[in-house]
């Protein structure tokens, strides 16, 4: 990979959320690490977990709710969080700042997949929930069962 490839693309918009890929690893099936910004109260991905990728949150700036298999802690500046593959995960912000993290995730799923979400919840109230779930699956993420 040059300096070129690592090029950060374009921001991805998905309701309120931003995803700033830094690398795009989906190519080559390797590493890939994004910036993402959460607002106070935005709506988030429902748990789930992922077949074939393991994730890492670190927080950059703000406080990000984080929870992996049942644990949840709320992460500051320069925490982080683990998601091993197959572990049920999620993320919010119920404070009152914006919270950005880096993630990193490998292998990727890359920037496609959010593009490909973005498209549906940015068409409209309420999101597809059945297309949601088609482009989730597409990608090896699976969502929780209800509790």
């Amino acid at each position: 990979m040059t300096l070129d490839d690592a090029a950060p693309s374009k921001p991805i918009t998905v309701g309120r959320l931003t995803i700033q890929y830094l690398i795009d690893g989906a190519a080559t099936g390797g590493l890939g690490v994004f910036e993402l910004t959460v607002p106070p109260g935005a709506s988030v991905p429902p748990p789930h977990s992922h077949t074939h990728n393991e994730e890492c949150v670190y927080v950059l700036d703000g406080v990000l709710r984080y929870s992996v298999d049942g644990v949840t802690r709320d992460l500051a500046r320069g925490q982080w969080m683990h998601s091993p593959r197959g572990s049920i995960h999620q993320f919010s912000n119920p404070h009152g700042d914006t919270a950005r993290a880096l993630i990193v995730l490998t292998p990727d799923i890359g920037a496609q997949y959010f593009r490909d979400v973005g498209a549906i919840v940015n068409a409209g109230e309420p999101p597809d929930r059945a297309k949601l779930i088609a482009v989730m699956s597409e990608y090896g993420l699976v969502p929780a069962p209800p509790r």
